[in-house]
């Protein structure tokens, strides 16, 4: 056996990429995927859009440093929602249709907060665990028992005098449980919950070398915690996932990839788009973005068919052909 062929065998399996010539080859887009469209472009250089979720009118609520805006697609209307954010990154609407967000703040006093959309009253759920503050939450989800998934990262490296990079969950009563930490994990950012609340998918996205950017798969168990981990996909070396969502076939719509280095150890393998995973860990549709950087997604419009993409400066849609999974209709009796 070459030492070459000895180097590959020790390597850890999330390190073993495949080719990137081989990742996009054969793909079926078309059954899953429509033509890219622009919803609005925003102005000035300094952009960088995240955290879409739509709310049962329709509107787009996505975030950008420093704010949170609101695009209605019927009437081509941008609008600020809320200014100062807080730093708000990742948001979701929950099952009674409330806006939930993840604030970054200062990235070591983050918090979890939710906008009820008919009275604007903003409640605090998290800001602390284990009588430490949060590093910077990230990302969020729910589940169909009303259970509140966040991840949080960029936070204190030693657990004895700080929180770690997690992901935490928030009880229906308030009552918060971390379920996964460092080290077990690496840098946790997106996450989703298929239709049935059987699967729990996370994303970790480290840029540094030789760490994990992969897609974990866990059972989640009916009293929230996660058990039984494997990696459904990875990415290394390109630039692993930020967010994702579900359609209702439990198909994963990631939004990953660089068009151009940016100093990191993260290689230009992995294409910037909308990768569309099926849950057995197979890349079956790929639509490529047209600027850095591509971070999330969320499914909406009148028939939960229209896929929305944060990406750089701009937010833009895709037609889908499956429907988005029915955890993130939003609004209740949707």
């Amino acid at each position: 056996m070459s030492h070459r062929l000895c180097a590959l065998v020790l390597l850890p399996l999330f390190l073993i990429p495949l080719a990137a010539a081989d990742r996009y080859a054969g793909l079926d887009t078309a059954k899953f995927l429509g033509p890219l469209r622009v919803e609005t472009t925003l102005p000035g250089e300094k952009n960088f859009t995240e955290g879409p979720a739509v709310d049962a009118a329709g509107n787009v609520f996505f975030t950008n440093p420093g704010e949170i805006l609101k695009w209605a697609p019927a009437a081509k209307q941008l609008s600020t929602f809320r200014k100062p954010s807080n730093g708000a990154n990742g948001q979701a609407l929950d099952r009674q249709g409330r806006l939930l967000h993840c604030e970054a703040a200062d990235g070591s006093h983050g918090r979890v907060t939710r906008t009820d959309l008919k009275s604007g009253e903003l409640t605090v759920l998290c800001d602390k665990f284990n009588g430490f503050p949060l590093g910077a939450p990230n990302d969020v989800c729910v589940d169909g028992s009303d259970r509140i998934y966040f991840t949080s990262r960029l936070a204190n490296t030693n657990p004895a005098t700080g929180n770690v990079n997690a992901v935490y969950r928030i009880d229906p009563d308030g009552k918060v449980a971390r379920i996964l930490a460092a080290p077990d994990i690496d840098m946790p950012n997106g996450l989703a919950i298929t239709p049935d609340s059987r699967t729990f998918y996370l994303i970790e996205s480290d840029g540094r070398l030789n760490r994990a950017r992969n897609i974990r798969a866990y059972d989640l168990k009916p009293d929230g915690s996660v058990a039984n981990h494997r990696i459904l996909y990875t990415f290394y070396p390109g630039r692993g996932g930020d967010g994702m969502r579900l359609d209702v076939e439990g198909n994963l719509y990631v939004a990953a990839g660089l068009h151009k280095p940016r100093g990191t150890s993260e290689t230009l393998d992995t294409r910037p788009g909308i990768h569309v995973i099926t849950p057995q860990g197979k890349l079956v549709a790929f639509v490529e973005t047209p600027e850095d950087t591509i971070t999330n997604c969320a499914f909406g419009g009148p028939d939960q068919r229209t896929l929305y993409v944060t990406c750089g400066r701009f937010l833009l849609s895709l037609p889908t052909v499956r429907s988005g999974s029915a955890l993130y209709l939003a609004g209740p009796g949707r």
